[in-house]
């Protein structure tokens, strides 16, 4: 994983998914490390068939073609995302990086390990204002608060952070995640229960205490905060 991420760059001023365009290329044979961006996605993918929304230039919108990766790749993609964040951000399980309860950015990682490649593909508020947003968004998303101009910048410290992250040991980045898990001790609930959220395991499953003290692993699927709990319910932006 010692390849320079970023090399080759395809960059499109309006696309359809900038995932979608790099599994077409990581099928077709990119090398590892190239570089999907995007001005504007037109049918970005979140996690669970939603959709990703974003107000044109103000987002930086990157998916990334991958020949060699860790198995905890979406934590990776969040860490590093974090890195950037600041001190204040935090990660909700699996895949978004908050502030102040507030949705940052997300993070899409799919891959086919027996056709040799995955794509990671992150959406990150880089100068969103409140007023881009449909109404119903407005409390929901978070920006780094920075100008159009700062994106190029940005991606590039985010392709650095990805670098150092892609190649950490995986115990110090589970140890960095969990320093930063925005759900431990907290009540959460799921498609089929309730419970307090105590972590993440070596595998990056969340580990969930039910309320008649047994204990279950999720490996997928959406968790929220209960209604109720400090910050409330996280939405998508």
């Amino acid at each position: 994983m010692s390849a320079r991420l970023g090399t080759p760059r395809l960059h499109h001023r309006v696309t359809d998914s900038t995932s979608d365009r790099a599994r077409a290329l990581a099928i077709a044979g990119v090398p590892h490390g190239t570089l999907v961006t995007a001005g504007e996605q037109r049918a970005g993918r979140g996690r669970q068939g939603r959709t990703w929304s974003a107000p044109p230039g103000r987002a930086l919108l990157l998916s990334l073609v991958l020949r060699d990766w860790p198995p905890l790749l979406p934590i990776v993609g969040a860490v590093a995302v974090a890195d950037i964040a600041g001190p204040d951000a935090a990660i909700k399980w699996p895949n978004d990086v908050l502030l102040d309860g507030r949705k940052l950015a997300g993070i899409l990682a799919e891959g086919r390990r027996q056709e040799g490649w995955a794509v990671l593909g992150i959406g990150l508020n880089v100068a969103v204002r409140a007023t881009d947003l449909p109404a119903e968004l407005r409390d929901r998303a978070a920006s780094l608060g920075l100008e159009p101009a700062a994106i190029e910048p940005t991606l590039e410290e985010l392709l650095r952070a990805l670098q150092r992250r892609l190649a950490q040991p995986t115990p110090d980045l589970l140890a960095d995640y969990r320093a930063r898990d925005a759900l431990c001790g907290r009540a959460v609930r799921w498609a089929h229960g309730t419970g307090i959220a105590r972590g993440i395991d070596d595998s990056g499953r969340l580990l969930v205490e039910r309320p008649d003290g047994t204990h279950t692993e999720l490996d997928a699927g959406e968790v929220h905060l209960e209604p109720g709990a400090a910050g409330g319910v996280v939405g998508e932006p």
